[in-house]
């Protein structure tokens, strides 16, 4: 038996390379001659470097970029063992994890870290980029990237403008001259699971400034400033993406990786095509996976959704196991899972599941595999 483990991790406790180590070693007390296929996954968000790491035998690359904030941070790549693929998680460099809550302002923060990561990628002969669009500080149209990257960003006195979502409002034209070459010969493919325009009412500044810092008079400059980004990457780079779905995905960030050519797809197709989960799912008798927590969020395209569409293409079976489970049957068999589960087994508190996560995912994968012998051998 062929069985393929595709799990995302658990926050807080377990990356998905740990979770698919103890679901292997869980079914291992069971099915011991089985052969298991480990594939982590992630859904272009936290972790998804690690992700294409490990499954590629590829290495993480340590950078000092510039922060949030305009201060130094360490941040990090993923480059894939053959050293073309380069992954990066933009909230490694301009994530609002960086930013103390107190000090979170999207008129001031600056997604430059970015692009000096993507440099950096670029340096090191990558030219297949993955950039995940998640968990960003930032509502600055992705201008401090685009800069770092060579596009000059200039005021009515041909000054570059400065840092920050707020700086918008003085840019008038963007020249592309002096940006990087590299980048046009590159293949850009960003993670985004949201379809939010780039201005209005289901935009960048109203839906997520919020959660960035953004009072309600800082969202309607930061969506006047975005607008007029939008004015200037039509006429400047003959880009009219305002209006592309996605664009005003992390702070606008959407927009401005559509204008340099990127391809907006979901994080979780962008991971899958990568680890080839495709081909081992065509060769696979079940399919494992799962998340720390399977809601009904969960189920509008995160990773389990993702496998369970792949599965499903091929007739494979595909169970999944989950921190917490609090989606219903119906949600879950239209999402394509022929059955879910929780790991937890007796009452506790959060931080008691989060410690002993390792072997309580392993302990409801040997009882799982239980189940399927069991049926197996009741089988006339």
């Amino acid at each position: 038996m062929h069985i393929v483990i595709a799990p995302d991790s658990f926050k807080e406790s377990l990356s998905a390379w740990q979770v698919a180590q103890a679901i292997a070693a869980g079914f291992a007390e069971v099915f011991a001659d089985a052969r298991y296929t480990l594939l982590p996954m992630a859904d272009g968000g936290e972790g998804t470097v690690d992700a294409f790491v490990v499954a590629t035998g590829g290495q993480r690359v340590e950078v000092s970029v510039t922060g949030p904030l305009g201060t130094p941070v360490k941040a990090f790549y993923g480059l894939t063992g053959d050293g073309h693929t380069a992954v990066i998680e933009m909230a490694a460099a301009s994530g609002l994890a960086l930013v103390p809550a107190a000090a979170r302002n999207p008129l001031l923060t600056t997604t430059r870290g970015t692009g000096e990561l993507i440099m950096a990628a670029l340096d090191a002969g990558a030219r297949h980029l993955v950039i995940g669009l998640g968990g960003s500080a930032t509502n600055d149209g992705g201008v401090g990237m685009a800069q770092a990257l060579g596009l000059r960003c200039v005021d009515a006195a041909g000054a570059e403008i400065g840092p920050g979502g707020g700086a918008l409002a003085a840019l008038a034209q963007l020249d592309a001259a002096g940006l990087d070459t590299r980048l046009a010969r590159c293949r850009i493919e960003v993670a985004c699971d949201v379809d939010n325009p780039l201005t209005g009412p289901q935009g960048a500044s109203a839906v997520f400034g919020p959660q960035k810092g953004a009072t309600p008079a800082m969202v309607a400059r930061l969506d006047e400033c975005l607008g007029r980004l939008a004015i200037c990457l039509k006429q400047g780079l003959g880009k009219d993406v305002a209006d592309v779905p996605g664009a005003g995905a992390a702070g606008g960030m959407g927009a401005m990786m559509l204008a340099l050519g990127g391809q907006l797809r979901p994080g979780v197709q962008i991971v899958a095509d990568v680890l080839r989960l495709d081909e081992a799912i065509r060769d696979a008798d079940l399919v494992i996976t799962g998340e720390g927590r399977m809601d009904s969020q969960s189920l509008r395209g995160k990773t389990p959704v993702g496998v369970a569409q792949v599965a499903r293409r091929h007739g494979k079976p595909v169970i999944a196991l989950n921190g917490s489970l609090t989606a219903s049957s119906d949600e879950l068999q239209r999402a394509g899972l022929d059955a879910a589960f929780s790991v937890l087994h007796e009452p506790g508190d959060l931080a008691q599941a989060l410690s002993q996560a390792a072997p309580n995912v392993r302990r409801a994968a040997r009882n799982v595999a239980a189940t399927l012998q069991l049926a197996q051998q009741l089988k006339p």
